[in-house]
């Protein structure tokens, strides 16, 4: 019934943005058009160029990654399309609103790189104190605080002060605050910042969550990995430049080169496989056995350890002693 509502009140504001403005597409959750920014300093010279004329589209239901070093430019144009900055030119429009409309922000949830809470309240209590910045209701409240406190695992600590939590801890419930209002934009700044390999992994799982919720999702990184794993387009941005935007799958692809992986196969399969390339002008690079990732690697021992306690890792040592 909730979702029903929701979406009911969804479709009402789209209408409604439709009407005020005819060239509203309401697929397109944000849209910049020229956008720039430049810092200055007291006496009005220019600082530094955080953006130039950045145009990007951002669907709705898509995990959109904002990718580059530091200093790229990806917080700045988090805060642009918050309307904590104001651009120095081009726009940024937000549910087919200016970014300076400040009651688009009742739809969106926010990240921030460094999570700014309160430390003497508890889990229930940030939840609670956040909700009531919306205007929910005591019920609506309570509701939306037990499942997200729930959501993010930290049902045991819910009711420990923040000063205690751990950095993953914190940073989990930074993200169930940026999810109380129940938003349909989620702004992500760096989520995995300060995290474990663990605690990487469960973060990633909460925003491909988000995406099954039909959310839209913009987080800005500069590690690869969480990018590749959980996005479905990307920017990449250097010194404030667009430098590529697209499909991950597109943008990885190396669309010169197959790859051929198979299981059992006896040197002399291998051997025919590479004279058929060779015959058709091809060249082989590699033939060699796949590797799984260092990060696949940590959470299988990790899991493994959880289910077998106490039970250890033979060294390479000891191996050698028990084959003699």
């Amino acid at each position: 019934m909730a979702d029903t509502a929701t979406d009911k009140a969804e479709q009402a504001e789209d209408k409604r943005l439709v009407q005020t403005n005819p060239d509203y597409d309401p697929s397109v959750i944000v849209e910049t058009q020229n956008l720039s920014k430049v810092y200055r300093d007291f006496w009005g010279r220019q600082k530094v160029r955080a953006l130039k004329a950045l145009d990007l589209e951002v669907r709705k239901g898509e995990i959109f990654g904002l990718l580059g070093p530091n200093g790229s430019g990806k917080s700045t144009t988090i805060k642009l399309l918050l309307g904590l900055l104001f651009p120095t030119s081009g726009r940024a429009l937000v549910f087919g609103q200016d970014a300076s409309e400040t009651t688009k922000n009742e739809r969106i949830g926010y990240l921030p790189e460094e999570s700014y809470l309160y430390k003497f309240l508890t889990a229930e209590e940030t939840l609670d104190f956040y909700g009531r910045l919306f205007d929910m209701p005591a019920k609506l409240r309570k509701e939306r605080s037990d499942m997200l406190i729930e959501q993010v695992g930290l049902t045991r600590s819910k009711r420990r002060q923040l000063k205690e939590y751990s950095k993953g801890m914190t940073r989990r419930i930074g993200l169930a605050q940026a999810l109380i209002n129940d938003p349909d934009l989620i702004l992500l700044d760096e989520p995995t910042s300060g995290l474990d390999p663990m605690g990487t992994r469960e973060m990633k799982d909460m925003i491909l969550d988000l995406k099954a919720q039909k959310k839209t999702v913009i987080m800005c990184s500069h590690l690869l990995a969480d990018v590749q794993d959980v996005c479905d387009r990307i920017a990449i941005l250097h010194q404030g430049d667009l430098k590529e935007l697209g499909a991950v799958n597109d943008l990885l692809q190396v669309s010169d080169e197959t790859s051929i992986r198979a299981k059992g196969l006896p040197q002399s399969a291998q051997q025919e496989i590479e004279e058929v390339i060779r015959k058709h002008g091809g060249e082989v690079l590699t033939v060699e056995n796949p590797r799984t990732t260092l990060e696949e690697l940590f959470l299988n021992i990790v899991r493994e350890s959880e289910q077998r306690p106490g039970r250890r890792a033979i060294s390479e040592q000891d191996a050698e002693n028990g084959e003699n």
